[in-house]
């Protein structure tokens, strides 16, 4: 199996649960989606990164014991970084890791869908990667803007799509990505 391609679980972390924002509305159709991926990649010797978040917030901090696999998750990482900014190519050596394993195809996954997950496809589109964006395999929760706007996770996900389809990432569901590691055997 080539390992053009690779699996990025971008902070599937327990740390979220303690957060003010925290919310359960789509958490079970997330890890759904996630596991989906992660036992297909595993199945199809696709490597899997994991890739956790700590930084100086209570729950994201190193020592807070939270920094370990969102509950309900099952993976077994071919390689873990830690990374303390959005990109999760920024400061953590996934760029070498992925270089040094001929990898130049990532799926992206993870939490936040705006954010981390987001700010990481395009950084990984500029460094030259094609990227595939499994929205549905990400978790984002309710955000308000100054205006008192609230928005829902399904419309900062819907944002997410327009502004990365086409010039950062190929948005990809769940099925499609299935479907396309399936076809590798």
């Amino acid at each position: 199996m080539s390992a053009s391609i690779a699996l990025i679980v971008i902070d599937a972390q327990e740390s979220f649960r303690h957060m003010p924002y925290f919310e359960d509305t789509g958490l079970a159709r997330y890890l759904s989606a996630q596991q989906a991926l992660i036992d297909e990649a595993e199945a199809k010797g696709v490597p899997v990164v994991q890739i956790f978040h700590v930084d100086g917030d209570k729950a994201f901090s190193a020592d807070s014991g939270l920094i370990r696999p969102l509950e309900g998750l099952r993976i077994q990482p071919s390689v873990t970084f830690i990374k303390h900014r959005h990109s999760a190519f920024v400061g953590t050596g996934l760029e070498v890791w992925l270089t040094q394993h001929g990898i130049n195809h990532l799926i992206i996954s993870g939490i936040r869908t705006e954010q981390c997950c987001e700010t990481t496809a395009r950084h990984a589109s500029d460094l030259g990667y094609k990227v595939d964006y499994v929205t549905e395999a990400t978790l984002t929760f309710h955000m308000t803007h100054a205006s008192g706007d609230v928005f829902s996770p399904a419309d900062i996900a819907k944002r997410t799509e327009l502004v990365l389809a086409g010039r950062f990432a190929r948005i990809a569901t769940v099925s499609d990505v299935l479907e396309s590691l399936q076809q590798r055997a």
